[in-house]
């Protein structure tokens, strides 16, 4: 097949209940923890001179 012909067909379309997911949607976990990081930064490391 010629390269400038390669494409003039498209192929068959694929009907949506044929396809499958490839990312897990299901919800992630808190990277957190439920903490609150930047108030424990400044507890860590903005106070430290008091």
């Amino acid at each position: 097949m010629a390269e400038e012909q390669r494409f003039t067909r498209l192929p068959a379309p694929v009907r949506l209940e044929d396809t499958v997911a490839e990312v897990d949607v299901r919800p992630v976990p808190d990277p957190e923890g439920g903490r609150n990081t930047d108030r424990d930064f400044l507890i860590r490391y903005g106070l430290g001179g008091l």
